[in-house]
């Protein structure tokens, strides 16, 4: 009596187990990233009047331009505001 219910649960469980793969095979959506992941170029430079380096980072994705400033005093990395790319070439001679 007690190896006939281990076996109805087994069969039960494989059933289950075969309907939900069956659900999974028939889901032909795609399930990926909405944009994919940003390359950024990165630029070391020095700027006039500062003793200390600078970073320049490029999202070659979105077109923005940043940048990390190392202050020496306090030896952290300051970021800069980041500048549109996009919008500051668009603009048009007059």
């Amino acid at each position: 009596m007690r190896k006939t219910k281990i076996l109805w649960a087994l069969a039960w469980i494989n059933i289950l187990l075969l309907v939900v793969l069956l659900v999974r095979v028939g889901d032909s959506r795609a399930y990926a990233q909405v944009r994919r992941p940003s390359d950024y170029l990165m630029l070391p430079a020095t700027l006039q009047g500062n003793a200390n380096g600078v970073v320049y980072v490029i999202d070659t994705s979105t077109g923005a331009l940043s940048g990390l400033l190392y202050d020496d005093a306090r030896r952290v990395m300051v970021p800069m505001a980041p500048i549109d790319l996009n919008r500051v070439f668009s603009v048009r001679p007059r």
